[in-house]
Order: C-alpha cells, then sequence, then structure tokens
C-alpha cells in the first residue's frame, strides 16, 4: 500500500504547467455575464433539463474569444478524470473531462488547446465560478436543484452514483449498517457528505474541525482524492464517493475496492457555468450533442473507452439530453 500511496501523492504535488497545453496563470475572466434564470431549486422538479442547444455567440462567448483562451476549472489529480500522468515526458493534463474541455475549446475558439486550465477543489468549485477565476468546471460534478441556485448547468455528460470506497479485506459491505462506528471520509461540498447528512448508519463522517479548518479535518476534506491518502494511512476506515472517481482509485491501489453490488444514488455530471451565463450553456449543450453522435465512434464512446472503460465497464451510451421546454 505503500507504494500506491507514493503514487497518489506523486498526482497530487505535480504542479500546473504555466504555457504550451496546458497553461495556467492568473488571468480571469471578465467581470460579470450574460444574466438570466436556468432554474431555482424552490421550483426545481427535473435539474438536469437545461437550455437548448445553441451554436451562436453571446456576451459570454464573446469575452472568450477577445481573451483567446477557455478558462477551464478542472481536477489534476482524479485518475481517468483529471490527472498528470507521472510517467509521462510532457506532464499535461489528461482524462475523461479534459477531452471534453479541449472538444468546448475547440468549437468555440477552433483550437483545442486553446484552454488555460486551473485546478480547484471540490469545495471551491462553486466560488471559482461566482468569483469569475474560471469560464466553465468541468470537474465530475453533479447537477442537483440546490446547485442551481448558485450556478448554471449544461445537459449531463455522464451517469454515476455514491458508492462506499474501503480496504478490500475491510468487513464494511456497502452503504449499510456495516458503517457503524466506522470513520468515513468524505470531500467538504459533495454529494456524497450530502449523502451521509441524510444517512450515517452510525458512522463518524465529521469531527469538532467540521466546517472550520479542512486543513485539519481527517473526515471532510478540500480535495477528494485526500481520503483516499487516509484510507491508505489508516486514519479512517471507508470512503463515501462517486462510483466513478472510486473505481479510478481502485485502479491505483488494488488494496482498495468499491463495496456494494452498485450505487446507491443516481447522480448525473453537467458542465458548470457561472449563474446566468446561458450563451455560454447553450454552447456547451450543442458541443454535448456533437460529442454524443456518432453512435459506438462518436467522441463520448470513444473517451469512455480510452479513460474509463476498465473501471465502469458496460456502457453503451452517455446518458441522454434532457431540455427545458420554455
Amino acid at each position: 500500500m505503500a507504494a500506491a500511496c507514493a503514487v497518489t501523492a506523486s498526482l497530487t504535488l505535480l504542479p500546473l504547467s504555466h504555457s504550451g497545453k496546458n497553461s495556467f496563470d492568473e488571468q480571469v475572466s471578465g467581470p460579470g455575464a450574460a444574466r438570466g434564470v436556468q432554474a431555482r431549486a424552490d421550483d426545481c422538479k427535473d435539474p438536469e433539463a437545461s437550455l437548448p442547444a445553441s451554436a451562436a455567440d453571446g456576451a459570454t462567448i464573446d469575452r472568450i474569444k477577445a481573451r483567446g483562451k477557455l478558462i477551464a476549472g478542472v481536477d489534476q489529480n482524479s485518475y481517468q478524470w483529471g490527472f498528470r500522468d507521472p510517467e509521462s515526458a510532457t506532464g499535461n493534463l489528461e482524462g475523461f473531462d479534459i477531452d471534453l474541455v479541449r472538444a468546448i475549446a475547440k468549437d468555440i475558439l477552433g483550437d483545442p488547446d486553446d484552454v488555460i486550465f486551473r485546478a480547484i477543489p471540490t469545495n471551491q468549485r462553486i466560488a471559482a465560478l461566482e468569483n469569475d477565476k474560471v469560464d466553465v468546471v468541468v470537474r465530475t460534478m453533479t447537477i442537483n436543484c440546490a446547485r442551481l441556485d448558485q450556478v448554471s448547468f449544461s445537459t449531463a455528460y455522464f451517469q454515476a452514483g455514491q458508492q462506499v470506497l474501503a480496504p478490500v479485506d475491510s468487513k464494511i459491505t456497502g452503504f449499510d449498517s456495516s458503517l457503524a462506528g466506522k470513520r468515513v471520509c468524505t470531500a467538504e461540498g459533495s454529494t456524497a457528505y450530502e449523502a451521509l447528512e441524510k444517512q450515517s448508519f452510525g458512522s463518524v463522517f465529521r469531527d469538532e474541525h467540521d466546517g472550520t479548518d479542512a486543513d485539519e479535518d481527517l473526515l471532510t476534506v478540500p480535495n477528494q482524492l485526500d481520503c483516499l491518502v487516509r484510507l491508505q494511512l489508516g486514519e479512517v476506515d471507508a470512503v463515501v464517493t462517486d462510483n466513478a472517481l472510486g473505481a479510478g482509485q481502485a485502479a491505483q491501489d488494488p488494496a482498495v475496492e468499491l463495496k456494494g453490488d452498485k450505487p446507491f444514488t443516481t447522480e448525473y455530471y453537467g458542465v458548470a457555468t457561472k449563474k446566468g451565463a446561458n450563451d455560454l450553456v447553450a454552447r456547451v449543450n450543442h458541443v454535448l450533442d456533437d460529442y454524443r453522435a456518432g453512435g459506438s465512434d462518436s467522441p463520448w464512446m470513444r473517451s469512455y473507452r480510452n479513460w474509463l472503460q476498465d473501471g465502469l465497464p458496460g456502457i453503451t451510451a452517455p446518458p441522454a439530453p434532457k431540455y427545458r421546454s420554455n
């Protein structure tokens, strides 16, 4: 397990490049955004329903074009989703989410490399959009009604669900009574934490530092991968996370595995934008329409086979888009 922990640390600590294909700098997007209301939590019945797809430009798109770069909030340490391969000579960001970011950049700017990647922790995804640090967040972010009060979402680009990750030899069997008395780690601001708030099965998922200093909190961490490190060090007994992320962590460390036959929730990932950036939402939905098209040879399926199929076998198509009628 020590070797696996070392690999994890290398993925976490490698810095982002400041130039070239994976540029990262302090430039921020322009102030403001095209205003509008996609949905509100108090009248939200179908959060996955997004704005109709459109290839038209708008105020937000114009700012991105004037800048010449799409600024994308991503992860750099979620294996198979957004990560740096420590064995790669270039150290470029890779993964399923990164492929999608490049498709968006190509559609808007004509070049998939016209991207500034910003690595953001789980608990800063919404703040990064609200403070104009990024144009989009493509970081395994679940669409739900509560978040629609803060950001806007594209149509769903992946279906996932919450599951328990624990050592192979653990007596934990899943999201059930076997968690009683166990220390469970989640990422701050994640839907996994919300699930435990609703039903903890007697597990311990927060400590005295919860909601204060995340660096001191063993159970609620800024980045989801921090939970795997704590699990490897024996500081926690289990992790609750998306099965999509858990499968990547199990691929990194064969001493851990997903517990239970299937996820205990159904969740959909979307591309998040600043609240009311409707022209950008519609443009991303246009990109996703093309990204899904082509059946087994679609860009979506090619990316799935390249990054996710080994850990999440059996997926034959992306989730179908849902659009609002008004």
